[in-house]
């Protein structure tokens, strides 16, 4: 449980920091475009501590609870993702790049995390 927490507080930390990073490139562009990024991987670092919270509270369970919070996590992860990314397009009207551009930045820290374990 302890490692299981500790990766997913180290990917959602490399998470933020490569949000931040795409928000700062992107803000050469404009504050329109930082902002899209940061709100596109601010809905996956969202999502990350979602999904962490849920999967991980309760301490140890049976297998089938655990798979259960897993995907639960997994569902809730990417509600959130879907339900920024219609704000952003929909309501915000963001610059569309830059906001795909977050998510994806967001996603490949994750993934980097993930195999560097």
């Amino acid at each position: 449980m302890t490692a299981g927490r500790r990766l997913a507080s180290r990917a959602i930390g490399w998470q933020a920091g490569a949000t931040a990073l795409a928000a700062l490139a992107f803000s050469l562009r404009g504050a329109p475009e930082a902002l899209a990024a940061l709100v596109g991987g601010g809905a996956v670092v969202l999502g990350s501590l979602l999904a962490a919270w849920l999967s991980y509270r309760g301490g140890v369970q049976p297998a089938t609870v655990v798979l259960v919070r897993w995907f639960a996590g997994v569902v809730v992860r990417w509600i959130a993702v879907l339900v920024v990314l219609v704000l952003g397009f929909g309501i915000w009207r963001l610059p569309p790049l830059p906001l795909l551009a977050g998510v994806a930045v967001a996603l490949a820290a994750q993934g980097l995390v993930a195999l560097r374990r």
